[in-house]
């Protein structure tokens, strides 16, 4: 029986791209979403790939959807949390809505996934949790203090739960993806986005199924001695210190 890895945000975009790289990989995925309900449902049909819907910022939700994954599919040994959302603004015009949308959804879903999963995780002795973090959670973004804040707080996050857990055979690690060619990115204006790529060494934007792939290798069991790590995946736009 194949293991079951939950992909919150795993409809669309880096998010989906994770999902199908698990599922290739021998997986049984379950991917949330929040909202379109019509492009998850597309989504499952293209891939086969279980879907669900729930807001990952309610603790009583994720409990709820988490303990309907595991009743249908089994128990959860890996999780990846990628769902994340922007409301970008100058500092001095943000409001306190925008600032708590952007962390309740990229921050306190660490919580609220996590917890639910981490006991059964112990239990067995194994498991694998893998953060999706950003470039900007490392380096900061003008516009961006909310994401930025949330972001750098996923890797803080990261870095105390693999201690924590590591003896009990669960590795929890993050990865902080740059500039990835997802519908999102491509929204931004066009004489943005050159100036974005011309800051990039490698001359282009990342591919999601770059990230899937890492995704891959740091569920599977060769990864087992990595643990607290911060994987940069920005082609060289940010070189962070070791």
């Amino acid at each position: 029986m194949s293991k079951v890895a939950v992909v919150t945000g795993g409809t669309r975009g880096i998010g989906a791209a994770i999902s199908k790289g698990l599922k290739e990989a021998g997986y049984t995925v379950a991917a949330t979403f929040a909202g379109n309900r019509e492009k998850a449902e597309a989504f499952k049909a293209e891939t086969g790939i279980h879907v669900y819907q729930w807001d990952v910022a309610d603790e009583a939700a994720c409990k709820a959807g988490l303990a309907q994954v595991e009743a249908e599919l089994g128990a959860v040994e890996v999780l990846v949390n990628n769902a994340g959302i922007t409301r970008d603004g100058m500092f001095h015009k943000m409001t306190f809505d925008q600032w708590k949308a952007v962390l309740s959804t990229n921050l306190d879903s660490m919580f609220t996934m996590t917890r639910p999963v981490i006991d059964g995780m112990r239990n067995r002795g194994s498991g694998r949790i893998i953060n999706i973090s950003s470039i900007n959670g490392q380096k900061g973004q003008m516009g961006q203090t909310n994401y930025s804040a949330a972001k750098a707080g996923v890797i803080g996050f990261t870095k105390a739960l693999a201690q924590e857990n590591a003896f009990k055979g669960i590795t929890v690690n993050c990865i902080c993806p740059g500039y990835i060619d997802t519908e999102m990115v491509q929204a931004v204006p066009e004489d943005v986005l050159k100036k974005i790529v011309g800051q990039i060494p490698v001359g282009r934007l990342g591919k999601a199924e770059e990230i899937a792939g890492l995704v891959a290798y740091l569920a599977s069991d060769i990864a087992g001695f990595m643990t607290g790590a911060v994987l940069t995946i920005n082609g060289g736009q940010y070189i962070a210190n070791g």
